[in-house]
């Protein structure tokens, strides 16, 4: 081992650090948090986390403690996605104008879709976003890009949160957000349409982060054989996503807390 004989019984004779109860579960507590993010929580988020159930820590402590425990992030890479629409279809106007934090739920809802590769071949994945959280309240999985995919995750959205008439929908403008048969889906439950410019992936923002974090954070971290393995890691990422993952622009909590905590604030819950 490259070290001398009288360091070696120094070494040897020199007591042991106890590391008490509380410490160790802190340890624990630490490693299954970041373990269940599949690595991809930074120091930041970990202590937001762990203050969130009780602890007294500081975010250099955390940083620390990663070291300690070995716990390094896996970095995202970049990434792409696109849809074109067909040129006869209509093009809704931008309402939206990157304005991403609106005042109440199902005011601006946002969606999209990007791609996800399983060795059984390509799966596509379409969103519903509520802006006013982030939370995702519909979503739909199928081997085709098609206007089903997108119709499906709005159908989902729409009887999950019952919207009131008004709400803003906003998407790119890819053709099966121009198709009329989606047209029509938001018209009928008096949806208004807004759709980003061409080639302005920051007029959607919001939702490419979410597929961000998805693909990078989560997807890409472990083997997917199969579209239906991948169906099945895709909706346990929602359920962490809206339950446990934490947002800066929700004050630090996931979307599901963040929106019983301003129900109870209104006093409405």
């Amino acid at each position: 081992m490259q070290v001398s004989v009288s360091a070696f019984y120094d070494w040897k004779t020199r007591p042991a650090k106890v590391i008490n109860a509380e410490t160790l579960q802190l340890y624990r507590r630490l490693k299954v948090l970041f373990q269940s993010s599949r690595q991809s929580l930074g120091s930041r988020e970990l202590a937001k986390k762990l203050r969130e159930e009780g602890y007294s820590i500081s975010r250099e402590r955390v940083r620390r403690l990663m070291r300690k425990l070995n716990l390094v992030v896996r970095q995202r890479i970049a990434y792409k996605n696109t849809t074109k629409r067909k040129h006869h279809h209509a093009v809704a106007d931008n309402l939206l104008n990157q304005n991403f934090n609106p005042l109440g739920k199902n005011q601006v809802w946002a969606g999209d879709i990007t791609y996800l590769r399983t060795a059984e071949g390509w799966m596509y994945l379409a969103v519903v976003m509520d802006l006013y959280s982030r939370r995702i309240v519909g979503w739909h999985v199928d081997k085709r890009m098609t206007t089903d995919l997108i119709y499906r995750a709005m159908l989902k959205a729409i009887n999950l949160r019952q919207p009131p008439r008004g709400l803003v929908f906003h998407s790119d403008r890819g053709c099966q957000y121009t198709s009329k048969k989606f047209r029509d889906l938001l018209e009928g439950f008096g949806i208004r349409s807004s759709m980003g410019d061409v080639g302005a992936c920051w007029d959607n923002a919001v939702v490419e982060r979410f597929f961000g974090s998805l693909k990078h954070d989560w997807i890409l971290k472990v083997f997917q054989p199969t579209r239906a393995h991948m169906k099945q890691d895709v909706s346990s990422y929602m359920k962490y996503y809206n339950q446990d993952r934490l947002h800066s622009a929700n004050g630090g909590m996931s979307p599901i807390r963040y929106e019983n905590s301003q129900i109870k604030v209104s006093g409405l819950g």
